[in-house]
């Protein structure tokens, strides 16, 4: 069988590293493998490599809106490097992220590919109504009467119910590869190995810091790339850290080694409010150590089903409303649900602001990770300079006690258990499985289907899951507290 592996670029990151694990795992099998990017990868391949301008994104290729800078050209030039590789087109084109609007060509793109015979697989990885309006494609519809795949059960869900039969819908979950680590060096570190953009929600990173074993840190890996918009978010918190003299580390990974880094840790800590698979809740088991911080049911879930636990993982850090201002709260909320759905083009229903502000005002306590960097920063100084409300907090999050006294020693059962069963259901095998059953459907089954973009928006739009520190769109505020002031200058941390 001849597959097409079609990318934006292969670049480090998840989507990159998963799109070579499957080209190395289809080549071993005997599958004619062919990678189609947008940029030259920056690293050397072993598997054939086409490289076209014109697939890269938008933000990047040479000529946009030049007479070759057409979806007519692009699917021509996926269409020649298929011929010019194998003299014949692909069983499969196998696309990584088609649906965000990072290339404004691809999708008319595909969709002439598609008529002109070629089987498309769909693959998603994220998708841009889940709060991210950036990259949404507001006059765009997404390609009908080809298959799709996703990588967890929630996405499998709400394509579904968006009109996706199950006969042209893949649950296709990543390969976990174990991670290696130096042994025999002290274990001081509690390590949050991102790249530190804003929806990783450093702010609670940080609050967990205040909370761990004398002399231990937690250490972030990696910083948002130069260019990215996340990047006042990060020096804002890298700031905090310093005012407030928290046991933080930044950019570890810039000097040091995953092996030694993941050596160094007694545990991994994540407080992200969004992924789109959640490596984070896997891999580390494979290094030997625990997972801690904050559980996201829809990603955790399907772990869980497998067996895999984490009992050392909270739903949601919780702050009683006594230290937070109601109606400030609301105001600050719904000005953010008000801007994303404008930013998607939508009026905002009445019936949806009561569902947030009655959200609010029925609870003694709200979730940290729902805060924005002002209140999160409000609530980081007062649990770093009064006791007593370190205390309340502490007691309505019971968890949190146990840090201080933290031993991973105590853990071994848990991790050993936990380690076999991400080894088990994540393996390469399994993932090369799913992708041969997956193919064969796809050459087997022409589908008849159409995904509603209305309802699928709807489904993620969800009010009560909106996480100000996970939104990033054109026309957002960037106001974070403190940033004229003399405390938190624009002058580094020493």
């Amino acid at each position: 069988m001849y597959i097409a592996l079609l990318h934006y670029h292969l670049l480090r990151g998840g989507v990159s590293l998963v799109l070579h694990h499957q080209a190395e795992l289809l080549s071993k099998a005997g599958y004619q493998v062919l990678i189609i990017v947008g940029e030259a990868p920056v690293e050397t391949l072993h598997i054939p490599t086409a490289v076209l301008p014109l697939l890269a994104y938008d933000s990047v290729r040479t000529a946009p809106g030049s007479a070759e800078d057409t979806p007519e050209s692009l699917a021509q030039n996926i269409q020649n490097a298929m011929l010019n590789h194998w003299g014949r087109l692909a069983d499969v084109l196998h696309v990584h992220n088609p649906l965000l609007r990072k290339n404004r060509l691809l999708l008319p793109a595909l969709s002439l590919l598609q008529k002109q015979g070629v089987n498309l697989l769909l693959h998603n990885h994220d998708f841009a109504e889940d709060f991210r309006p950036d990259v949404y494609n507001t006059d765009q519809n997404y390609p009908e009467n080809c298959h799709y795949g996703v990588i967890n059960r929630r996405d499998y869900s709400f394509l579904h119910r968006a009109g996706l039969k199950k006969e042209g819908l893949h649950f296709l979950p990543n390969a976990v590869l174990p991670l290696q680590y130096t042994k025999g060096l002290a274990r001081r570190r509690f390590v949050y190995p991102v790249r530190a953009i804003r929806r990783k929600n450093i702010g609670e990173a940080l609050l967990l810091s205040l909370f761990l074993p004398k002399g231990t840190s937690i250490a972030i890996t990696l910083p948002p790339t130069a260019t990215s918009p996340d990047l006042p978010y990060y020096e804002f918190w890298k700031r905090v850290a310093h005012e407030l003299n928290l046991p933080v580390e930044f950019e570890v990974g810039l000097h040091e080694g995953i092996a030694d880094i993941m050596g160094s840790a007694q545990a991994v800590v994540t407080t992200s409010v969004k992924e789109g698979f959640g490596f984070s809740f896997l891999e580390p088991w494979t290094a030997d150590l625990p997972v801690l911080g904050r559980r996201i049911g829809q990603i955790c879930s399907d772990f869980e089903r497998d067996g895999i636990q984490f009992p050392h993982m909270y739903d949601g850090l919780l702050i009683p409303m006594a230290y937070l201002s109601p109606p400030l709260l609301r105001k600050k909320l719904e000005q953010v649900l008000i801007e994303t759905c404008t930013a998607f083009g939508l009026e905002i229903e009445c019936h949806t602001l009561k569902t947030l502000t009655d959200d609010i005002f029925s609870q003694e306590v709200f979730d940290f990770g729902k805060l924005d960097e002002e209140f999160q920063m409000d609530i980081l100084e007062m649990v770093a300079s009064n006791a007593i409300a370190r205390q309340d907090i502490i007691d309505i999050n019971p968890f949190l006690a146990t840090l201080a006294s933290w031993d991973m020693n105590t853990h071994e059962d848990i991790i050993q258990a936990n380690k076999e069963l991400v080894l088990l259901h994540y393996s390469m095998e399994h993932a090369l499985n799913q992708l041969q059953m997956a193919y064969t459907k796809i050459t087997a089954t022409p589908v008849q289907h159409r995904l509603s973009k209305s309802v699928l928006l709807d489904l993620f739009l969800d009010p009560l899951k909106l996480y100000p520190v996970g939104i990033i769109h054109k026309g957002s505020h960037l106001s974070l507290p403190g940033s004229d002031s003399q405390a938190f200058s624009k002058a580094e941390p020493q």
